[in-house]
């Protein structure tokens, strides 16, 4: 029998899909006989989704099923499913005015309601491909992937069907297994109703690949809804140019999805892959590392590739990164403002080196200020993001100022209106070392549910705990009454207002006598 792969993407943000892309790429190369295409919901009106998923299979009549589930968790501090989820859940628990109160229950109700409405849909569109596929193949597999499904690989099973493969973090190599009939369960998967997850699977090291340049004309052949990214002039482009993350920051669950060995891209396949798209008219390009410089060793890898970006004659393009700024020289600031770099997030979490000590971040914030003072000289001027979480580990009024002063300050090297403040408050994540924390400070027990939302777990899940959760809360009220539009900034200047600004040079100096061992010791 012919092998038929359908990929299909759930619905989701319009957000480039190139996770299926580059499994399907992978694919084609592999095995260049077998027929694939990819079914991408995102492009689909919610109304028609049913109808959508039932006539591409009926047309295409897949053997095997590869289902892409991109997002689950609900916390953010941006607006979706209807509203504001952060600004709902402290209305519910912080806001003194009954009214208030009332309306971040309804907020958090409604999103609450789209949040299990969208759990139920996307499990339903696996059943029911699955089932639709079987009218014409019997035989036909089903493989369940993508980023939620990676953190929440220990739960999706009860809503999936039977013999459902679910996929850890990356899928090429238990495709090709599949595919060649080969024992594929040494993989980072398991198989619903016949085998249970590994204790511990995802921290298992992915297998690595050999990554060429995507080919987006065959991508084309196979995907109509192609074209659907290009249409918007600010649309960013994924582009991968590594896999990995060596680092083990508490919160995130990065390094164990994509393990922490960090694989390099050739520059010469990237600046290829690139180009094709550069050659469709693409001149917005978004660098989908998890770091683009995770570490000091990989800075000449990143100058190799801006260099080949601008000897490929690539030189009126944008591009776009979460960077750690530790790890930056003038030659590389140089090069990243040559190559048209025009936004970058850092996600440094606090302004105090003491807390990103305590937190397992692994950089030096003096080091950031001296490349941020780089980047500037060499002429950037374009908006930086950075991401504040606050009262994460020992959060005290002393360390929120000396967060305060560091802001300050990159303020004055890039200027105030080019630096904005994201405002996050961490939804806590499984197999992260806060979990540990929160297990071993009886915050939370083991065999909880971290796809539950229902209020009692919420206060849990999104971290802000006392002394200081109420504090928080009620400076995030009072900047969405004082200026919605803009949160972040708001907020900086509440807590200055309230608790003032510390020197500078405390900001960047950790005392080394007093460090957490509850979280420092976390295996």
């Amino acid at each position: 029998m012919e092998t038929r792969i359908l990929y299909v993407r759930l619905p989701c943000n319009p957000i480039f899909p190139i996770g299926v892309v580059y499994l399907a790429d992978h694919v084609h190369k592999q095995f260049p006989n077998i027929t694939q295409k990819i079914f991408d919901l995102g492009t689909v009106p919610p109304l028609d989704y049913v109808s959508a998923l039932d006539a591409c299979i009926d047309e295409f009549q897949p053997t095997l099923l590869v289902y892409s589930w991109r997002d689950i968790q609900i916390y953010a501090p941006v607006g979706g499913r209807g509203g504001n989820p952060l600004q709902y859940t402290f209305e519910y628990y912080y806001a003194s005015n009954p009214l208030l109160k009332a309306r971040g229950a309804m907020g958090l109700l409604r999103i609450a309601s789209g949040y299990y409405g969208e759990l139920w849909r996307n499990s339903n569109l696996i059943q029911r491909g699955v089932k639709r596929a079987k009218r014409y193949n019997p035989d036909a597999k089903v493989v369940v992937g993508g980023g939620a499904v990676s953190v929440f690989y220990e739960q999706v099973a009860k809503s999936l069907p039977k013999g459902t493969i679910v996929s850890v973090g990356e899928g090429e190599t238990l495709l090709e297994k599949l595919l060649r009939g080969q024992d594929f369960l040494d993989e980072r998967c398991y198989i619903v109703g016949e085998t249970k997850p590994r204790d511990r699977m995802i921290h298992e090291f992915p297998t690595p690949i050999e990554k060429t340049a995507c080919n987006y004309g065959y991508i084309s052949q196979i995907w109509k809804e192609f074209e659907y990214y290009f249409q918007s002039q600010d649309f960013y482009i994924g582009v991968q140019t590594k896999r990995g993350c060596p680092h083990n920051c508490c919160y995130c669950v990065y390094t164990v999805i994509e393990g922490k060995q960090v694989r390099i891209n050739p520059a010469d396949e990237v600046v290829k892959e690139m180009k094709q798209l550069y050659d469709k008219g693409i001149r917005n390009f978004w660098f989908t590392d998890a770091q683009f410089i995770p570490a000091r060793k990989y800075m000449d890898d990143a100058i190799e590739l801006l260099q080949k970006i601008v000897d490929a004659g690539m030189t009126d393009i944008h591009w776009a990164a979460y960077i750690r700024a530790d790890n930056l020289t003038p030659q590389l600031a140089d090069l990243m403002v040559k190559t048209g770099m025009n936004y970058f997030e850092i996600g440094i979490t606090s302004g105090s080196q003491e807390l990103v000590r305590k937190m397992r971040m692994g950089y030096n914030l003096r080091t950031v200020l001296e490349n941020c003072r780089d980047l500037k000289a060499a002429g950037f001027n374009d908006l930086v993001s950075v991401n504040y979480s606050f009262n994460v580990i020992d959060e005290r009024p002393e360390t929120i100022r000396q967060t305060i002063a560091y802001h300050r300050e990159l303020e004055r090297i890039f200027g105030a209106d080019k630096v904005e403040p994201a405002i996050f408050f961490i939804g806590l994540q499984p197999h992260t070392h806060l979990e540990e924390y929160a297990f071993k400070n009886g915050i939370l027990e083991p065999g909880y549910d971290p796809m539950n939302v229902k209020p009692w777990t919420v206060r849990k899940l999104l971290w802000n705990p006392e002394p200081l959760g109420s504090f928080f809360g009620e400076v995030c009220l009072q900047a969405w009454k004082r200026n919605p539009n803009d949160f972040g900034r708001e907020v900086m200047d509440i807590l200055e207002e309230r608790l003032g600004c510390a020197d500078l040079e405390e900001a960047l100096t950790a005392p080394i006598d007093k460090p957490n061992s509850q979280l420092v010791t976390a295996s």
